[in-house]
């Protein structure tokens, strides 16, 4: 396993390597940049003398070297549209912890209910429990997030005569941010959790019905197993690996952020930066962001194949099986 985990870890580099390259040239071959005249208004010399400041007048290629170099150090640059022009690592580590609680605090309330949902759906099939859940499911994910929250701010906010100043909604103590468990945290999460938590209990109830309609099942409960151990000895184990690959990539999605979340609940978190630093054109800060995310990607991967192996040891990395 460890000969695996080397290749996969550097393998990780080399993808991240190659998105670094893309998206650099990708976003340098727009037309127009963060200082041009007709989006900002300089004047030429003003213009020249950012292009200059921020090393926008050197070739394409020795810009990309310079950016590697410093990103390996955590260095990518500052960035041109915050306030102040902070290092892009200064912006992360003060934004990303607020947002990595708001999604921490999802992906807790969404894994844990949606097994719970789709594992009760699964035992009920067909029941009115089971349409229930499922309509929830398909109502969960087809509405987007910044249509929930809305709704919810109406019913909390309006409707109960609390106005937008109330804590609950849009609280003035996300300056510094709030306490892991602060009820700051109510709405944005609840809101940011319907997506996920209808997605895993929609899985959860396929993966779990299929393995309920398996022979071993079957054999199990004519032995005079009672259903707890047939769930957690045999289900469980045997469903988990089709959760387990559809459901982990969603956390690093939970993890970075959501744009409508943040700006509707004023959270000064690290998602409304994914989409401000594109209209901006604030170079080091794409850099930055999608490099975090290409890492992100790249580990829960990894988390999930050598999750496999812990699930089922007839599983063997590097694509073999035991026998």
């Amino acid at each position: 396993m460890t000969g695996y985990l080397i290749r996969r870890i550097i393998s990780l580099f080399f993808v991240m390597f190659v998105v670094s390259l893309i998206v650099f040239v990708l976003m340098n071959s727009i037309p127009g940049g963060p200082f041009s005249l007709g989006e900002r208004g300089y004047s030429p010399d003003a213009l020249a003398n950012l292009e200059r400041k921020y090393g926008l007048d050197k070739p394409l290629a020795e810009r990309y070297i310079n950016f590697l170099l410093g990103a390996v150090r955590l260095d990518f640059g500052n960035s041109f549209a915050v306030a102040g022009n902070p290092p892009v690592t200064e912006v992360i580590l003060r934004t990303w912890p607020i947002t990595l609680h708001v999604g921490i605090l999802t992906i807790g309330l969404s894994f844990t209910l949606g097994i719970v949902m789709g594992i009760v759906s699964a035992y009920r099939r067909n029941s009115p429990l089971d349409n229930g859940v499922t309509f929830l499911a398909t109502l969960g994910i087809t509405l987007p997030n910044f249509i929930i929250a809305t709704f919810l701010l109406l019913i909390f906010g309006y409707q109960n005569g609390w106005g937008v100043q109330n804590q609950w909604i849009i609280g003035p103590l996300w300056q510094g941010g709030p306490a892991i468990l602060s009820k700051d945290y109510f709405l944005p999460v609840i809101t940011y959790a319907l997506a996920p938590l209808a997605l895993v209990a929609r899985y959860t109830r396929s993966s779990v019905s299929d393995a309920l309609s398996a022979d071993y099942v079957r054999t199990a409960r004519s032995k005079g197993l009672a259903d707890r151990n047939i769930m957690f000895r045999h289900v469980l184990r045997n469903a988990a690996i089709p959760m387990v690959t559809v459901l982990l990539p969603q956390i690093p999605n939970l993890l970075t952020g959501s744009l409508f979340i943040e700006v509707v609940f004023g959270i000064p978190g690290l998602g409304k930066f994914f989409v401000t630093s594109i209209f901006s054109r604030d170079y080091p800060m794409i850099m930055g962001l999608v490099l975090l995310v290409a890492f992100f990607w790249g580990i829960m991967y990894l988390v999930t194949d050598v999750l496999y192996t812990l699930i089922d040891p007839r599983i063997r990395l590097g694509g073999s099986a035991a026998r």
